[in-house]
């Protein structure tokens, strides 16, 4: 199986996951390699003052396609509400490498997203 194209299949799946919080979320990156999205708002946070936060991302890399979660970076005890099989993947604080998407994969995925949007809308971030 041509690995390019298996990579560019789980971007484009995984892109399906990002789109759906797109809008209120705003992407600045939307390629065939890169996406990434935002919450353009002014913000305070930590007292620092923002126009912006990072939510997700998504690069193909060589070999994976990297999903970067900041949502599990602000909070780290989000952790605990991921599958084992997802928490596997996660390499660092925020940057998951998927080689292999699964539907119970895509779940997980689609269920950690829900669940850090709905933190930074807690957060007033979104």
């Amino acid at each position: 199986m041509d690995t390019t194209q298996d990579l560019h299949s789980i971007f484009a799946a995984l892109k399906g996951l990002l789109a759906a919080h797109a809008p209120p979320l705003t992407p600045k990156m939307d390629d065939a390699s890169h996406y990434d999205l935002w919450s353009v708002k002014d913000l305070v946070i930590e007292g620092r003052k923002r126009r912006e936060v990072y939510f997700a991302g998504l690069i193909i890399q060589k070999g994976y396609v990297g999903f970067y979660y900041m949502p599990v970076y602000a909070d780290a005890e989000m952790k605990a509400a991921f599958a084992p099989e997802l928490l596997k993947l996660l390499k660092g604080k925020s940057c998951f490498h998927v080689k292999r998407l699964t539907p119970e994969l895509l779940g997980q995925i689609e269920s950690a997203l829900k669940i850090g949007y709905e933190a930074y809308q807690a957060r007033g971030w979104v």
